[in-house]
């Protein structure tokens, strides 16, 4: 299952495409799976990806959901484990967990912060970044644990990939974080969400040179693609989420449109989300679909 996935992911001229899923605040993830199988997405996707409590929120569990998915759709999921609520030994502990039930890719992520959480004095843990996590897989594909012992029953091969701004005013930064995630051995690096064709090809120049400078050359860049089509959105998103860029026609488009009608607007928003997913599509077909829990806009998007 794994290893057709990464092999899909290394063809330059396979199409790749990943559905982002986020548990909710409930005790079962179901209702996230009936959904998915109710409009048939599973279909067109080659796998798909638990998020880690967003927002330092509480949800369902990621491995759980991930799990859970791969025994419905028989697919790969990316179970994401954050950083801000673990610390080395409960890291550890929950990838032995994860492997026992074949949850192996595992998307590392530094998490966001606990003091925006919903939990009263919740706390984070950040006893590193995401590169710690990167280094407890490779051990672990080395069959020792982080401290350097020897398991007696080694852990199957554990797939890692890590995540990346798509925008920064200066290139170098994210050229350096690029290098970073690749020099601790991701597979794969998804970007935030891309909303022109001129920074998607921005980030696949900069992701070349650091494959170069870093010796991974076996890694690929993942572009992220969140479809919008609310104005509300397109403004938070370029207002509140760093390493994002939502380009003034976006902005001024769905401002237009949301003048008219709610109708209209949903549809202006969804014919640019349709041309850069196109675009991206037709020259660099490796794609992480976000779109927090509205499976009928990835549908529509898939559909084509």
């Amino acid at each position: 299952m794994f290893e057709q996935l990464i092999k899909k992911l290394q063809d330059p001229k396979k199409s790749y495409i990943t559905l982002e899923t986020t548990p909710r605040h409930d005790a079962l993830f179901t209702p996230v799976i009936e959904t998915i199988d109710k409009l048939g997405i599973a279909k067109k996707v080659d796998g798909f990806s638990t998020t880690d409590n967003p927002l330092a929120k509480l949800k369902f569990n990621s491995i759980i959901a991930a799990h859970q998915l791969q025994q419905t759709f028989k697919k790969p999921t990316l179970a994401t484990m954050t950083m801000r609520d673990r610390n080395k030994i409960a890291l550890q502990s929950d990838l032995l967990g994860a492997n026992s039930i074949d949850v192996r890719a595992i998307l590392a992520l530094t998490g966001d912060p606990a003091k925006i959480s919903d939990q009263p004095q919740a706390k984070g843990v950040f006893e590193s970044d995401s590169t710690m996590l990167l280094d407890i897989i490779k051990c672990f594909n080395a069959g020792i644990d982080y401290a350097g012992r020897e398991f007696g029953i080694k852990p199957r091969p554990i797939y890692p990939f890590a995540v990346s701004n798509a925008f920064a005013k200066n290139p170098n930064t994210l050229l350096k974080k690029f290098i970073k995630k690749l020099d601790h051995g991701a597979l794969g690096v998804i970007t935030q969400p891309v909303f022109e064709r001129e920074n998607a090809l921005m980030l696949l120049e900069l992701f070349e040179e650091a494959k170069i400078k870093s010796g991974n050359r076996s890694s690929t860049l993942i572009l992220g693609i969140f479809p919008v089509t609310r104005l509300k959105t397109a403004q938070f998103l370029a207002s509140h989420v760093p390493g994002i860029h939502v380009p003034k026609n976006w902005i001024d488009a769905l401002y237009e449109a949301q003048k008219k009608s709610e109708k209209e607007e949903e549809r202006v928003g969804l014919a640019l989300s349709r041309e850069i997913f196109g675009s991206v599509r037709e020259f660099h077909p490796k794609i992480h679909l976000m779109t927090a829990n509205r499976f009928s806009l990835a549908q529509k998007l898939l559909e084509e």
